[in-house]
């Protein structure tokens, strides 16, 4: 439905009125169920809530949707989105000063200056108004642009209709009405987050060299060394974004149909947080999930026939041309031996108590000049040599019509098509389940087209290195037969097409968690895709070998239930543990006299540890006893010794999941790590038989909420990346890990099955009702039951009714 132009007006400045009526429990369900139709030009949208403040919204199209999907995601998080349009405007240095750092969500820029730059350039050089301007399929559709307008129009409605309590930014002038180029904005940032949003430091310091730098030779690179920080940089291992997910075939079920467990491990504070509702349009869609801030769609979820998830996939969203410049001009460079000029960026950015800064960044046909990709990978800019950065989401905003088509569809084969379609998904595999019993993963996501045969033909030396070890392409910038060519059936040029894609069909289980396609079923491997999309035959992460033994065993009992998904994601299992918590027990119980030497010199008694790891019951559960010592020893071995020297049965490709195996208890820093562990824990008086629970933790509202799960090394499910703070107790906040998490089956009924947790909760106002209360839940191992069907939803003791109105 198109919109008038006085509702565009309206819409845009979000002078809409609202009418707020809040229906208890005791109304009759016909009328808490009823919802109330527009009269009359304005914007509209009736939002149910239900308990833990989970929103049902429903609208006549998609720019009421996103009125109301806006004025809901503002009422709980405004705070947050508002810091968030403060970094798309590029107005952080105003605000709050140059040197001081964005939360992360948006880019990995160190610094607000950095930030702005860049994204004051994207605002100048008018990039998201050209993609909106792209038709469909390049660019994203109506509906989508449609939801765009309605989201800043009900955004800027809350904020004129409503006093912030939120101290966050509680009378800050820095929170301001929105536009719908502000949202698109924000798609756009998340869209390149692996690529130009990765290198936005070395993109905004990238100068031009001096005539006094000119004239010097090159230092010399240490390929090895960048190959290494390429394979650091690229790698999940650290990430503060992750997750697993698996989808079971109906082969393995009770009933015959689908099983969907989604466990995406993000932020806990910031601009990257989920937010949950419902989203309604009758007779065009009915969904329900888990939408990252400040977008439009459901990014993670379900509707009545299908459910999804994603994880961080391998791919290698960006490449590098390294440029062979003009001897007598280093922005100008030659491609076949013609010269072409470098393209101007002069950016000014305002900042607080200060002069404005002014620099100018530097763009190629390939993409910007970029003199580095984190301070471990340097790419200088030299009189004879420059880099520069090639991401094509920058020219992709699909992933809401992706998303939109996952929305709508009736099967795994739907959502399949979808990927097809619109090709939208960034950085990210996609797994589902459906209610006829199919499963799927596929690894559809926008990458550059770097074939192996193209890397082996282009690479520059530094590209020999990177490849192989990170997927990091580095292409003879000076040669026009290294560009990335086309796949007929890409929608943009440079990318992969969809026939190229890993896809894995009605596997009685498919999984990831975060490592390559290879092992999405270890009974099905998939191989035969390019370097750039991951690796094949090479060792798996710890969470990846615990997942896979996990659902492998669960697939091979059958009968599973959308329990027996609760049970797996609370299991709380350390994998490492069960390699190596026994032989380290035994160890630790042969140390002559009980003792062993800490990386100081000194001598620590370390006699008590032995019996405490070895009644350890291998879990990360908040009751464990021994969990939070070994955990505290494991992350100093592995920090010191190297995978490799760390067990005495090597990796081998032919049992991938089982190897390597066996701790090599005789290496230097075993001991060292041991004693390193008592004497912390002892400092800071912590039992070394405590419980997890008593020094794993978050305070909300001034109370302690035990946190279980545990790091990305000991391979838990249920990650939990947590702040050691030996002064306040031991593991007193939790970065990242588990967030939006969601088991999804069919019964036959017309309602799924669905159990649901936002561990951090809905809001992150203090004085919201839905600061804390499913981290509560989150601590006990408790559970949201959904309310996807009316009749669900009418029955809830906690309905209340608000009726938005333009």
């Amino acid at each position: 439905m198109r919109i008038r132009p006085r509702q565009r007006r309206l819409a845009a400045v979000g002078t809409a009125l609202l009418t707020v009526l809040t229906a208890s429990a005791a109304l009759p369900s016909a009328a808490a169920d009823r919802p109330e139709r527009p009269h009359g030009g304005g914007l509209s949208a009736t939002i149910r809530y239900t308990e833990y403040g989970i929103p049902h919204i429903e609208a006549k199209d998609y720019t009421n949707l996103g009125f109301g999907t806006g004025w809901a995601q503002a009422a709980d998080q405004v705070c947050t989105l508002a810091d968030g349009f403060v970094t798309l405007r590029g107005e952080r240095s105003r605000w709050f000063g140059a040197d001081a750092a964005p939360d992360g969500s948006l880019s990995s820029a160190a610094g607000n200056l950095s930030s702005d730059l860049y994204f004051k350039g994207v605002r100048q050089s008018g990039t998201v108004e050209k993609l909106l301007a792209t038709p469909a399929p390049a660019g994203p559709s109506r509906d989508v642009k449609d939801g765009m307008r309605g989201w800043a129009a009900g955004y800027n409605a809350w904020l004129k209709q409503h006093r912030i309590t939120d101290p966050a930014c509680k009378d800050a002038a820095w929170v301001k009405p929105v536009t719908e180029l502000d949202v698109a904005t924000r798609g756009f940032a998340i869209s390149v987050l692996g690529g130009q949003g990765r290198g936005i430091d070395g993109i905004t310091a990238a100068q031009p060299p001096s005539s006094t730098s000119a004239a010097k030779p090159p230092a010399g690179t240490d390929t090895k060394k960048l190959a290494r920080a390429a394979s650091e940089l690229f790698s999940q291992e650290d990430s503060d974004m992750g997750s697993n997910a698996v989808a079971f075939s109906g082969a393995t079920t009770a009933d015959g149909r689908g099983l969907l467990l989604g466990n995406p491990h993000y932020p806990w504070q910031g601009g990257r947080r989920f937010w949950q509702s419902q989203q309604t349009i009758p007779g065009e869609l009915n969904v329900m999930g888990g939408s990252l801030l400040g977008t439009t769609t459901i990014s993670i979820g379900h509707n009545a026939h299908v459910a999804w998830s994603h994880t961080v996939a391998t791919g290698v969203t960006l490449n590098l041309h390294q440029l062979t410049l003009d001897s007598s001009d280093p922005t100008a460079y030659l491609v076949d031996g013609e010269r072409e000029k470098m393209t101007r960026r002069t950016v000014t950015v305002p900042v607080k108590g200060g002069a404005d800064v002014t620099r100018t960044q530097w763009w190629t046909r390939y993409g910007p000049v970029v003199t580095s990709l984190g301070a471990a990978l340097p790419l200088p800019w030299t009189a004879t040599t420059a880099y520069a950065l090639n991401d094509p989401n920058a020219v992709n905003m699909r992933a809401s019509d992706t998303a939109l088509g996952f929305s709508k569809a009736r099967s795994t084969d739907d959502v399949l098509s979808s990927l097809r379609r619109t090709q939208g998904i960034p950085w990210v595999n996609t797994i589902a389940a459906d209610s006829a019993g199919h499963s799927l993963f596929t690894q559809s996501q926008v990458l550059p087209r770097i074939t192996d045969d193209l890397a082996a033909r282009c690479s520059t030396p530094l590209g020999k290195a990177t490849y192989p070890a990170s997927g990091v392409a580095v292409l003879d910038g000076s040669r026009g037969d290294c560009a990335l060519g086309s796949d007929k059936d890409a929608v943009q040029p440079g990318v992969f097409g969809p026939s190229r894609m890993p896809v894995l069909k009605n596997a009685p289980y498919a999984e990831n968690s975060n490592d390559s396609a290879w092992l999405a079923n270890a009974d099905r491997p998939l191989t035969g895709y390019e370097r750039v999309f991951g690796t094949v035959g090479t060792p798996r992460s710890m969470r990846t070998r615990g997942a896979v033994e996990d659902v492998a065993a669960m697939a091979g009992k059958g009968r599973l239930t959308v329990a027996d998904l609760q049970k797996q994601q609370f299991a709380d299992r350390a994998p490492a543990g069960d390699l190596a918590a026994a032989d380290t027990a035994k160890a630790c119980a042969a140390l002559p006299g009980g003792t062993a030497t800490g990386s100081d010199g000194k001598t620590v008694d370390v006699s008590a540890a032995c019996s405490v790891l070895k009644s350890w019951d291998r879990t990360m559960s908040t009751g464990s006893r021994g969990a939070l010592l070994f955990d505290r020893f494991w992350r100093r071995l592995t920090a010191a010794v190297p995978a490799a020297q760390l067990w005495k049965v090597p990796f081998s490709p032919a049992d991938p999941v089982r190897t390597p195996n066996t701790l090599d208890t005789q290496v230097p820093a075993f001991a060292a790590a041991l004693a390193d562990t008592v004497a912390e824990l002892r400092a800071a008086d912590i039992p070394l038989d405590s419980r997890l629970g008593d020094h794993q933790f978050v305070v909300r509202d001034g109370r302690r909420i035990p946190v279980h799960g545990g790091t990305e090394g000991l391979g838990v499910w249920n990650k939990v990346e947590p702040v050691w703070n030996a002064a306040g107790g031991g593991y007193t906040e939790v970065v990242h890990g588990s967030s939006y998490i969601q088991a999804v089956g069919w019964d036959g009924g017309r309602c799924p099955v669905a159990r649901t947790l936002l561990t951090y909760s809905q809001s992150s106002n203090p004085d919201s009702a839905h600061f804390s209360d499913q981290t509560r839940l989150f601590s006990r191992g408790k559970w949201v039951t959904e309310r996807f069907c009316d009749k669900d939803i009418r029955k809830s003791p906690a309905l209340k009714v608000v009726r938005v109105r333009g």
